[in-house]
């Protein structure tokens, strides 16, 4: 058994789950007790962060162990979930490299976060350019239409 539990709440305008225009979008996240602010003293030094986050509207009848069509569109390749970034993942976790814009005290806000407004955080990562791959990346042609309207 794992037990993992919120460390901060997401803050923003969008309500409803949709799959695109996620760029544009500014959250706070606000870190929520027994966290205090000592725990982001310094994040401010990076531009980006990473967020982990716990997609909790997602329906257990609703998630996913084996293949389907990304967004359920079947123009694109039946692949296992574990070969996509669908939210209906086994265990509902969520990651997202997004902008850092401002800090105060137990508060970050952040820009390309896509999350709706009361997700659950359940932690909080800078990018470090050397955790980042050193290599070409490479990712099969649905991908880059699927993601053409996501940002």
């Amino acid at each position: 058994m794992i037990e993992l539990n919120p460390i901060a709440i997401v803050k923003n305008t969008r309500k409803l789950v949709k799959d695109d225009h996620w760029g544009d979008v500014v959250s706070t996240i606000e870190l929520i007790p027994p966290m205090t602010e000592e725990a982001l003293a310094g994040i401010e030094s990076f531009s980006h962060i990473e967020v982990i986050f716990y997609f909790d509207q997602v329906q257990t009848d609703k998630i996913e162990t084996g293949a389907r069509h990304p967004r359920n569109n079947a123009n694109w390749p039946l692949v296992g979930i574990l070969a996509q970034r669908g939210k209906n993942r086994p265990n509902q976790i969520g990651t997202t490299i997004c902008k850092l814009l401002d800090h105060s005290a137990n508060t970050i806000t952040v820009q390309g976060l896509d999350a709706v407004d009361g997700t659950p955080v359940l932690d909080i990562k800078p990018v470090m350019k050397e955790f980042l791959p050193q290599e070409e990346i490479r990712q099969p042609g649905w991908v880059g239409e699927l993601m053409q309207n996501y940002w």
